[in-house]
């Protein structure tokens, strides 16, 4: 497809858990470098967004394109379901997430559970992937911990390792659904510092945050949502330092002196 197309776009998003709508028509584009991050309190769709996004979760109506080919769909409505199971798979090897809950394999050593998929689901020769493991967890400062069980690790260092095995399927973007929000605020720094990284690096990702200063530090573009709609959306310096709407400033005021 062609390189100039968005890495992620998505149309007229709608998702409903029976008879209940929780996104109710959105519209997200990420292009390649973008850091798009969608902020909204508990319950304003944020998760399922990123969820439909990576095709976790089916969606009922609207269009999902990575990098300018639609996803393609079968049935209608609640019965709407992707098509074409290969399709699947390959877009969402393309779009590693991150969780937040770090959904590590706890019989499996911290450099095991980086080499899993890009071996059982890539193909990718072993010692390769060895290689690649451990140039990611020294990336993201955990080098010393290859051989180390989940278990042994502080939770920051166990989503750190979960952001070096999401980063050695080599991802054209990565999908961060609150990444910080299962942490202490010391270890939040630390995971903090790892996504700055990236961002840096002019990665792709789309952030679920309830960190604002995050938000504002690294996005290069923040959606808010509210219910289920984009409420307000544009360049952080415009969201954070001259709301419109008035939801936005009420959820902003409360987050601050919170």
């Amino acid at each position: 497809m062609s390189d100039q197309a968005p890495v992620i776009e998505i149309r007229g998003l709608h998702k409903a858990y029976g008879s209940l709508e929780v996104i109710k028509g959105v519209d997200i584009v990420a292009h390649k470098g973008d850091v798009v991050s969608l902020i909204g309190s508990s319950g304003s769709g944020k998760s399922t967004i990123l969820r439909c996004a990576n095709l976790l979760e089916d969606s009922q109506q609207g269009d999902i394109l990575f990098k300018g080919e639609p996803v393609k769909w079968k049935g209608a409505g609640l019965a709407r379901q992707p098509a074409d199971p290969k399709q699947v798979l390959r877009i969402r090897t393309n779009l590693s997430m991150v969780f937040q809950q770090f959904n590590l394999w706890a019989h499996m050593t911290i450099l095991q559970n980086v080499m899993e998929a890009p071996i059982t689901v890539l193909g990718r020769d072993r010692a390769e992937v060895e290689q690649a493991a451990r140039r990611y967890l020294d990336k993201v400062g955990i080098g010393d911990k290859c051989d180390a069980y989940p278990a042994q690790l502080s939770g920051g260092q166990q989503q750190r390792a979960a952001i070096a095995r999401a980063l050695c399927m080599e991802p054209e973007a990565l999908l961060f659904d609150e990444p910080t929000s299962a942490l202490d605020p010391e270890l939040e720094q630390e995971v903090i510092k790892v996504i700055k990284d990236l961002a840096a690096e002019g990665r792709t990702m789309l952030i679920v945050t309830h960190d604002m200063k995050m938000a504002s530090d690294i996005s290069s573009h923040v959606v808010f949502l509210h219910q289920g709609l984009i409420e307000e959306q544009g360049p952080p310096a415009r969201l954070f330092g001259a709301p419109e709407s008035e939801r936005l400033k009420q959820f902003l005021s409360a987050t601050v002196h919170a």
